[in-house]
């Protein structure tokens, strides 16, 4: 290894987590990002979004000058002899990749190549549609450098299967490492790091073609939101069934080794940045090669459909939203995050503003996200307290700890017209149908109160 043992590009999400993990077990991390205001928070021991524990790891790696962030990519490249691509890769509005922050950085990463005389590793490790990394990233990167892949340069693709929420835990605890590699050279030096690095606790490594390693990020992905749509699916006919229980269901399923416990949660959908943007992608990946991914589709059409099931709750059981006050527990995507790319709460939100409702808003971590899109337009409490006063229906939008803890108390006191509608599933419906007014997704007609 030269001074540092791995480059990192890009600080977002993914880069960030991962860098501030290698860099907890020694491995020196040279990192670069072109919003350089980003890398001098992060040269601070600042992390620039909320991530449990990320903070903490973040400042002591900094200190221990295990991760500096370099104003210079080339410094970066020309200083370790691994490079992880982490840049982001959105959606366009028609649901495709954009991929010009991967081509931007591998232009920028074979120029610096040229200059370099040892052998380089390039990992990709940002989501990008099958065929890039071959069809795209090493053209240019032997364009650029004027190099050969495999002989001057190596060329892997290692893609992320990172949590938000526990994306620091995921890192140093993978359940395995997939690794397409453009040869076996290339593939063998990231086996090496990743078994270096991990030592005895080295998950198992997965070795395949660089189009294979793509593709299985997306079947990922996308497996987990069929599988939320599914079961989401179930809820809604559950509601049609007086009696009936989506917890109940999932449950009983989830025992069935053949479909396991996880991602059977029946709610508002899922949300965030990855899950949306992989499907959408894949979907528009898949049409471009004549195939009509009819199930992926059907998929998006429920997971659009299923934050408007509150507001539909909340509008029959209030006799209308217009001038009702509706408390929103919960902003962010998921708990353990402030990120709401993607988020339920914001269409939710949207749809009870058109209904012409007032809306209070609490959320533990991501009310200043929230803030830059409802400027003016909802008010945000400092606490779930505040929030519930005087409002006449509560919303359960991210299924936040704090939040599992309330008991039916905690509605009657504070709001005006005590309606809770459970959107995560939080609570047991025994315990607040008797006292209040109360609905959940995936809940049939209440034993005891008529809503």
């Amino acid at each position: 290894m030269t001074s540092y043992g791995v480059s990192i590009i890009g600080m977002g999400y993914v880069g960030l987590c991962t860098a501030v993990g290698f860099a907890s077990k020694a491995c020196k991390v040279a990192a670069y990002d072109i919003d350089h205001e980003k890398l001098a928070l992060i040269n601070r021991g600042i992390a620039p979004f909320y991530e449990p524990g990320l903070e903490k790891m973040l400042k002591k790696t900094v200190d221990e000058h295990y991760l500096i962030c370099l104003l210079e990519l080339e410094d970066a490249i020309l200083k370790t002899d691994i490079t992880f691509i982490a840049v982001g890769t959105p959606s366009k509005p028609d649901g495709s990749i954009d991929l010009s922050q991967v081509e931007e950085a591998v232009v920028r990463i074979g120029d610096t190549l040229r200059k370099k005389n040892k052998h380089h590793l390039i990992v990709v490790k940002s989501t990008v549609i099958p065929g890039t990394t071959e069809n795209m990233v090493k053209p240019l990167l032997e364009k650029y450098s004027g190099k050969n892949c495999g002989k001057d340069f190596g060329l892997c693709m290692n893609p992320e299967f990172l949590r938000e929420g526990s994306a620091i835990y995921d890192t140093l605890h993978p359940d395995r490492i997939v690794i397409g590699e453009h040869d076996k050279k290339s593939g063998d030096a990231l086996e090496l790091f990743y078994r270096s690095f991990y030592g005895e606790e080295a998950p198992p490594i997965i070795r395949t073609n660089l189009s294979t390693a793509e593709l299985i990020k997306y079947a990922n992905n996308t497996f987990l939101a069929t599988k939320i749509s599914f079961i989401n699916t179930v809820a809604n006919i559950c509601e049609k069934i007086p009696g009936a229980d989506v917890k109940t269901v999932a449950g009983a399923i989830g025992l069935d080794k053949r479909i396991g416990p996880l991602f059977l949660n029946a709610g508002l959908g899922y949300g965030g940045y990855c899950l949306p943007k992989d499907l959408k992608a894949l979907i528009a990946f898949s049409k471009r090669l004549g195939y009509d991914p009819v199930l992926l589709k059907a998929v998006e059409d429920v997971n659009e459909a299923q934050p408007n099931k509150v507001v539909e709750i909340a509008r029959v059981l209030l006799g209308g939203l217009k001038d009702k006050k509706v408390a929103i527990l919960g902003l962010a995507f998921k708990p353990n995050t402030d990120d709401i790319r993607g988020a339920v709460s914001v269409k939710i939100i949207k749809r009870l503003l058109e209904e012409k409702a007032k809306v209070v808003a609490y959320d533990p971590s991501a009310t200043d996200n929230a803030r830059k899109i409802f400027r003016g337009e909802i008010d945000f409490a400092a606490s779930v307290a505040d929030c519930l006063k005087d409002t006449d229906c509560c919303i359960i939008v991210t299924e936040w700890e704090e939040f599992k803890n309330l008991q039916p108390e905690d509605f009657i006191e504070r709001m005006r017209n005590p309606l809770v509608i459970d959107g995560r599933r939080i609570f047991k419906p025994e315990l607040f149908e008797d006292r209040l007014k109360f609905a959940a997704i995936g809940l049939g007609q209440p034993r005891k109160t008529d809503l």
